[in-house]
C-alpha cells in the first residue's frame, strides 16, 4: 500500500527571531502552526496570513501532510519523500509531529513536487 500525502489548503511563511523573543500571541490563534526554539534561534512556521515581526522570514510554502498517525518504528517515511523530492531537485522544509510527517516546498515548485512524488509511488491529493 502506498503513503497517501495530502496538500494543505494554505500557503505558510518561515519565520526566524532572536534566540529571546516572545511568541507572538497570533502564533497560538493559528489552525497550523510550529514552534521551535534552541539556544541560536526561535523559529516560527506561521500561514501566511498570520504577519509577525520577524530577523528574516520566507514565504510562498506549500505543505504535504503525510498521513497518519505513522509509527514510531516506521523506517525511512521521511527519507523516502526527501530522496524523491531531492532527485527532482526541490528543496524542502520538514515538520515532525507525534503523529506525522509535514514536507514544506515552495509555491511555485508545488506541481514538480507532486509530480515526483506521484512517479514515486506516493498518492498525493489536495485536502479542503
Amino acid at each position: 500500500m502506498s503513503q497517501t500525502l495530502t496538500i494543505l489548503a494554505e500557503t505558510f511563511t518561515l519565520h526566524r527571531l532572536a534566540h529571546a523573543a516572545d511568541i507572538p500571541p497570533q502564533a497560538w490563534r493559528s489552525a497550523f502552526f510550529a514552534i521551535t526554539r534552541t539556544e541560536e534561534e526561535l523559529s516560527l512556521v506561521l500561514p501566511e496570513t498570520v504577519e509577525i515581526e520577524s530577523e528574516k522570514s520566507e514565504a510562498g510554502w506549500a505543505c504535504f501532510k503525510v498521513e497518519g498517525p505513522l509509527a514510531f518504528n516506521l523506517i525511512g517515511i521521511l527519507a523516502g519523500i526527501a530522496g524523491a523530492l531531492s532527485q527532482a531537485g526541490v528543496p524542502i522544509f520538514a515538520l515532525s509531529t507525534f503523529d506525522t510527517d509535514y514536507v514544506l516546498v515552495k509555491r511555485e515548485q508545488l506541481q514538480a513536487a507532486s509530480d515526483a512524488l506521484t512517479s514515486a509511488g506516493y498518492q498525493v491529493r489536495q485536502g479542503a
